[in-house]
């Protein structure tokens, strides 16, 4: 009896025992890429945005050597700052979709 109730306890404590698939993973979640690479896009977009404001600016205070530079150098960092969030954040949100897709299936 005291042998049975041993192998018991032993067996019950190894399936207790922790496995692979019951820890957490140290990568982040597919809702993490998609919400992450939205904020990308919108940072793309708002860094994109100021740099122009800021050519607009100096348009506005009739600074016109400053204007044609900013309103320049604005333009090409908007484009920059867009092009860069927009395609790290379209990347982010493909890994997220691919990752559902992965679990579903």
């Amino acid at each position: 009896m005291k042998t049975f109730l041993a192998m018991i306890l032993i067996a019950g404590s190894m399936v207790a025992q922790d496995t692979a698939k019951d820890k957490p993973s140290d990568k982040p979640g597919a809702a993490h890429d998609v919400g992450s690479g939205t904020a990308n896009i919108g940072e793309g977009a708002a860094k994109g945005a100021g740099s122009a404001a800021k050519g607009a600016a100096d348009l506005a205070t009739l600074h016109p050597i400053d204007a044609a530079t900013a309103v320049g150098g604005g333009a090409a960092t908007a484009g920059k700052d867009v092009a860069v969030g927009s395609a790290k954040g379209v990347g982010k949100i493909t890994r997220g979709v691919g990752k559902l897709f992965k679990k579903v299936l």
